[in-house]
Formats: structure tokens, C-alpha cells, sequence
């Protein structure tokens, strides 16, 4: 059951909770399971066939294949796990969040290291 909460409108701003967990539980065993370097070999392979493995929901799938990182948090996935498909395709941490703010890494970079936003 979803209910209305008091962090839901903040703009530009997806809150990791309970619901969001699950919403996304298939999609963050996928991402999770990057860190072994067995699963990284199998992905790289055949990323449909690999990701046949995890019930995600259609819309988590192409999110995936298409590496729609914002999308993905969207769709119920945890930042830290998603950041081992990025880092599965060569994306530091900080290379990911200068994607997702749609910066760029040398403008992100430059913004945090001023104090942030």
C-alpha cells in the first residue's frame, strides 16, 4: 500500500524506503549481483540472457539495457547497487552522479568541490 508522504514532492528527489525496496528487490538483485566477476563475464556475454534470470517488470529491464540510471532509481533501484552496472561499464561513482544530474563529470567535480549545490 502506498501512501502519501511528507518527502514525496521534493523536486528532483527519490527517497530510497520501504516501498521503493521492494518496488525494486528484482532489479537491485540484478545489480547486486555485479560484484562478482563471474556474473560481470556472463552479463557482458549476453546482457538479455543474463538478465532472464531476475522477475524485473518490463520497464526495469529496458532501464537497465538502456542504462537509464535516473530511471532506474525510479523504478525502485538503490543507488548503490546500480552503481555496480556503472561500474560494470567502466563509470565511477562520481562519472554516475555527474550523468544523473546531467552535468557532466568535470562539472560535477568542479560543483562539489565549491561546496555542492
Amino acid at each position: 500500500m502506498n501512501m502519501k508522504k511528507d518527502y514525496d514532492d521534493i523536486p528532483g528527489t527519490i527517497v530510497f524506503d520501504a516501498d521503493q525496496s521492494r518496488r525494486g528487490y528484482h532489479l537491485n538483485q540484478f545489480c547486486i549481483s555485479m560484484r562478482l566477476q563471474k556474473n560481470r563475464e556472463a552479463f557482458n556475454k549476453d546482457e538479455a540472457g543474463y538478465l532472464d534470470q531476475f522477475p524485473m517488470t518490463d520497464e526495469q529491464r529496458q532501464a537497465v539495457i538502456n542504462r537509464e540510471w535516473n530511471r532506474m532509481l525510479e523504478l525502485g533501484g538503490n543507488i548503490y547497487y546500480t552503481s555496480k552496472l556503472a561500474a560494470n561499464d567502466g563509470i565511477n561513482f562520481q562519472e554516475l552522479a555527474g550523468i544523473m544530474t546531467g552535468m557532466g563529470n568535470e562539472a560535477y567535480r568542479a560543483m562539489m568541490l565549491a561546496g555542492g549545490r
